[in-house]
């Protein structure tokens, strides 16, 4: 694939197919070694899971493939600084919580947990460690190079990228405004507005740090065009969404399957961070009145959406869609792979 050999003699897969982690349910050991066994490159998502919970499943990966995979941390965000937003948007959303017969969460600050899974990727000498919501110090980068482990950061800007490359990233994660599920950017809190291939065009043209592309490809003919803007591979999550092996809910397959939503939209309505996702009820109506806090948010609305998504209730939970999720199938992980290699091929 071309990231040849930057450290320790590793290098990616020569297939330019990466799944994307997607935190909270979805990705599971099981496919992240099916996609790894069928060429791809696989990410354990990190995020939301005690470290003992992302020890068991670095093993369960382990043990199902032993080809090389990536671990994906979420940098600590800082703790909100207006704690009356945080109460008037809990006022606003409680009649949703007495619908579904629950209590709202503790609107509470937590580091998910960083410095521990930090160490424990170390440790455990993961080929690649990904970071979102922020950049890791120089001093953690070469806490991972002296492991053996490459870096990548999530940007969303030229300005992010300098700043990773400054910290001494390996590897830069772009995040176009097609991507579902969360944004990545950490210098501002602004929305995120820039297309993939522009965001790649940018980076690319600028730096000399390899870039992988990712939001919204969903075909073989999506990554050919990301690969031919300059990026040496694409991530890709939605589409991996339904495949056999995920943990996706059931509602959640359902919507996206049966397309009860038409179209996506960038909320923070459930986490207090803009995240893509299906425009269903609950980010229509709250979207306006959710401020800036994460994780404080997405402490407050998680009993709401467990709730509701063990009721079968779609109005509510969030269900993180890319741009292209029309398109997504339920199929299993090595036909996803297979298809967009051959579609891949066919484009090239």
């Amino acid at each position: 694939m071309g990231v040849a050999a930057m450290r320790g003699g590793w290098s990616l897969s020569d297939q330019p197919l990466i799944q994307a982690p997607m935190a909270g349910g979805p990705s599971t050991p099981a496919l992240t070694a099916a996609v790894a066994r069928a060429g791809g490159f696989g990410f354990v998502a990190g995020g939301y899971l005690s470290t003992r919970q992302l020890d068991e499943q670095i093993a369960a990966t382990s043990a199902l493939s032993d080809v090389p995979f990536g671990v994906n941390l979420f940098c600590p965000s800082v703790p909100a600084e207006r704690p009356e937003l945080l109460e008037r948007y809990a006022r606003a959303i409680q009649p949703e919580a007495e619908r579904l017969g629950v209590s709202l969460g503790e609107p509470l600050w937590d580091g998910d947990s960083f410095g521990e899974k930090l160490g424990l990727v170390a440790d455990r000498g993961i080929a690649l460690v990904s970071f979102t919501f922020g950049c890791p110090r120089a001093a953690e980068t070469d806490e991972l190079h002296r492991a053996g482990c490459l870096v990548a950061v999530t940007v969303t800007s030229l300005a992010e990228a300098r700043f990773a490359e400054e910290r001494g990233a390996d590897l830069l994660l772009a995040q176009g405004t097609e991507a579902g599920g969360h944004q990545g950017g950490f210098l501002e809190l602004a929305a995120n507005e820039t297309a993939l291939l522009d965001l790649v065009d940018e980076l690319t043209g600028s730096l000399s740090l390899p870039v992988v592309g990712s939001g919204g490809v969903m075909t073989g003919t999506d990554v050919a065009r990301v690969l031919d803007h300059g990026a040496i591979a694409v991530a890709l999550g939605t589409a991996f969404l339904c495949a056999h092996e995920a943990g996706t809910s059931t509602i959640y397959r359902e919507v996206l399957l049966e397309q009860t939503y038409e179209t996506t939209m960038l909320t923070r309505a459930f986490s207090g961070r803009f995240a893509r996702g299906l425009a269903n009820e609950f980010a229509r109506r709250y979207s306006e009145a959710a401020p800036a806090a994460y994780p404080e948010i997405h402490h407050l609305t998680r009993p709401l959406r467990t709730a509701a998504t063990s009721q079968q209730d779609p109005t509510t939970p969030n269900f993180w869609a890319g741009q292209g999720w029309k398109r997504v199938r339920a199929e299993p992980a090595a036909v996803i792979v297979a298809r967009l290699v051959e579609e891949l091929h066919a484009a090239r």
